[in-house]
């Protein structure tokens, strides 16, 4: 009963704080917009302040199973970046393939983290592609086994995906569907009366069963999904402990996330330098990578103690909240 009061007081804490940035975020948006307005500027540009909010918001959902990409669509449509009506088509569409694009290449920063904060584990793999680990070359097998499915489907459909579900409302979809699984999860376990450390180490994992958490983590293409939702849960599912799992949840997006970054990067970077500035850009990926070692920190901690249900009962507070934002007009 106390485990289930403390998850449901920290959702309602998390969902205020989302709320406040929201507000925080709309407030930017008059400031900058009035500012660019008196400048003769487009409206459309990242601010400073814009930078930092987003960089809070990536770094701080990135690695929780709260997804990060639908967070940011969310605050970049508070703030209007990309969405400004004086722009003609032409730029309009470019403007919005910017602010996509640095929703996902925001998650640099984020990647810096975690390979700080796994660097151990970072350099076992590193001996063994040497040749001079065994165990870590068996953990870049299972890492590269659980990052081709992402790797074919992205490149295949990744055009598709931003065009149809880098919208609001799939997000909001996929907040409650989620928070709804990780709730059913959090319950098939209690039943079985699981603890957070129950099941397999990481060294265990082997390329079949990284192979199979890298099929769901195709799921999370639909953005609101949270790629590290269906990864741990996937490693769950899989029979890993839960400290296990997210350990390779990480480990696993550094390279999925790198290589989305680099994509967007190698496909939009000069759109993004030509729409925002880049003292803006490099600002986000900056407190993206600062907010990310905290909040990586806090989610390991917590984890080895508690479960996964207070993200449950956030996500769905958040949908929720999203669909009153957005059908009262506030968003």
């Amino acid at each position: 009963m106390g485990e289930r009061f403390s998850a449901l007081t920290a959702a309602c804490l998390v969902l205020l704080a989302l709320l406040s940035s929201f507000s925080c975020a709309s407030r930017a948006e008059r400031t900058g917009t009035a500012g660019m307005e008196a400048g003769g500027g487009k409206g459309s540009g990242l601010t400073f302040g814009q930078s930092v909010i987003l960089g809070l918001v990536e770094g701080i959902t990135e690695y929780l199973p709260v997804s990060s990409t639908g967070h940011l669509l969310f605050a970049e449509r508070a703030m209007g970046i990309g969405q400004s009506t004086s722009l003609n088509d032409a730029d309009g569409t470019r403007a919005k393939a910017a602010a996509d694009a640095y929703t996902i290449c925001i998650q640099a920063g984020a990647i810096l983290a975690v390979l700080g904060l796994y660097f151990a584990r970072v350099k076992q793999m590193c001996m063994g592609l040497a040749g001079k680990d065994p165990e870590g070359l068996r953990m870049v097998v299972n890492i590269t086994a659980g990052f081709l499915p992402a790797a074919v489907i992205g490149l295949a459909l990744g055009d598709v995906i931003k065009r149809y579900l880098f919208g609001p409302w799939p997000v909001v979809v996929a907040w409650f569907a989620g928070g709804v699984a990780i709730l059913a999860v959090s319950w098939w376990r209690r039943g079985r009366d699981r603890m957070p450390g129950s099941g397999k180490v990481l060294d265990a994992l082997t390329w079949q069963m990284a192979l199979g958490i890298g099929i769901a983590q195709c799921i999370a293409m639909w953005p609101g999904v949270s790629r590290s939702l269906v990864t741990i849960v996937g490693g769950i599912m899989m029979g890993l402990s839960l400290p296990a799992a997210v350990e390779f949840s990480f480990l696993l997006g550094v390279v999925t996330l790198g290589a989305a970054t680099g994509y967007d990067a190698m496909k939009h970077g000069q759109a993004m330098l030509e729409m925002f500035p880049l003292f803006s850009l490099a600002a986000g990926l900056v407190v993206a990578f600062l907010s990310a070692v905290l909040a990586v920190k806090w989610m390991v901690a917590y984890l080895n103690r508690h479960g996964l249900a207070v993200f449950g009962y956030y996500r769905v507070a958040a949908a929720l909240a999203a669909v009153w934002l957005l059908t009262s007009g506030r968003l």
